[in-house]
């Protein structure tokens, strides 16, 4: 297996729902490593972090269990519009996007934390001020876009998601970013190796709240080390699912 950082505007693999793009993260790997890889596990194309490949079909199908199994702990990062609940539990069915209107809802849960604000003196909607906040979020199931949903169901979208989100914040915080994208980060997988038994974490670390971090995630720094945010607890020391 091999773990890499997935930049976000990425496509894992082609697709010809994005036939225009060009950077896909299966043929880099498979042209940097000189060999064939496989798809365990997917991020959508705006989310940057921890992707894993399998190198060998024997690899891939015991990871792909072990996804399925929910034996991998996922951890995310997330800004949100508003200021939710310091922790949140969601257990909201969500049905595929593409489902049939007579299709079943899907089970689907996730865990929120809220890790830190931020109030903005502007009035980009019809508040005189502007608040976001930094949301930790542990998906326990593996539905699609599920952190996105959730989040809105919560009333609280990510910035930047033009599916779920406010255009009106969302090209606001563009503009004072210099940067428009999904600002949701996969910050960690913990699972053990499916082969040998070991413990893995496996972190995309992040500017201003790892120590690890260096060159990875520069927009994540700049966003986390230039605006005043205001932490409900030290960087780093989420106490996980609720």
């Amino acid at each position: 297996m091999v773990a890499v950082h997935k930049p976000a505007g990425w496509l894992v693999h082609r697709t010809g729902l994005d036939a225009h793009e060009t950077r896909f993260v299966m043929q880099t790997l498979r042209d940097q490593l000189g060999r064939h890889v496989f798809p365990v596990h997917r991020l959508d194309k705006g989310t940057s972090g921890v992707l894993i490949m399998a190198l060998h079909s024997e690899a891939a199908r015991a990871l792909c269990e072990a996804f399925e199994a929910q034996q991998v702990r996922k951890h995310y990062l997330a800004m949100v519009r508003g200021w939710p609940a310091l922790t949140a539990h969601v257990d909201h069915a969500l049905k595929p996007d593409d489902a049939p209107d007579d299709a079943l809802p899907q089970a689907a849960v996730t865990d929120f934390q809220r890790l830190a604000t931020l109030q903005i003196d502007v009035p980009v909607d019809r508040y005189p001020t502007t608040r976001v906040a930094l949301v930790e979020a542990w998906p326990h199931t593996g539905r699609r876009h599920q952190i996105r949903r959730h989040l809105k169901h919560l009333a609280h979208p990510i910035i930047g998601d033009a599916t779920h989100g406010k255009g009106t914040h969302n090209r606001w915080w563009a503009q004072q970013l210099g940067l428009q994208r999904l600002w949701l980060h996969a910050l960690q997988l913990d699972m053990v190796h499916p082969l040998t038994g070991q413990a893995l974490k496996l972190v995309s670390p992040l500017p201003g709240i790892m120590p690890q971090a260096r060159e990875l995630n520069q927009d994540w720094g700049q966003l986390l080390q230039n605006w005043p945010w205001q932490f409900d607890r030290a960087p780093g020391q989420a106490t996980g699912p609720v």
